[in-house]
């Protein structure tokens, strides 16, 4: 039974934080991991006895200083390897829109990665996480929907 356990992924939460530019374009802030510098999005474990939407809307501010508004229905979910201490582990990550009303100027990881507004088209391509770039192209066609 415990080893069935394991072949179960941990869950993960993350937040697609986006803005609308002034060009009427939808626009998605992309963050550098700490370690390897990759572009992702802020995302972390689940926090216990708190929604997973709240909890991804934490880790935007944590990772980025965003605040603003967090959809409490995820766009989607995709499967990752997380990078740990003792080697790999494969998450299942859930992606809750984040609409990002502004930015606080100094936050937790402030100086520890860095920030990018691009397209979601430009998005797509600079994420390395196949399931991620996988997800932003699948919601591209229905974005104005969930606006």
């Amino acid at each position: 039974m415990a080893k069935q356990n394991r072949l179960v992924p941990r869950s993960q939460v993350a937040a697609l934080p986006v803005r609308q530019g002034a060009d009427g374009r939808w626009k998605v802030l992309l963050v550098t991991s700490r370690e390897t510098q990759r572009w992702i999005v802020p995302k972390g474990w689940p926090i216990k006895g708190v929604p997973d939407y709240i909890a991804a809307a934490q880790e935007a501010r944590e990772e980025a200083g965003l605040f603003g508004y967090v959809q409490k229905k995820p766009l989607g979910c995709y499967e990752a390897w997380k990078r740990l201490d003792s080697g790999f582990e494969l998450v299942n990550v859930r992606v809750f829109r984040f609409d990002v009303e502004d930015q606080f100027d100094t936050w937790l990881e402030k100086g520890q990665r860095q920030l990018r507004w691009v397209d979601l088209d430009a998005a797509a391509d600079l994420i390395e996480e196949p399931g991620l770039s996988a997800l932003l192209r699948q919601i591209k066609p229905n974005w104005e929907d969930a606006a």
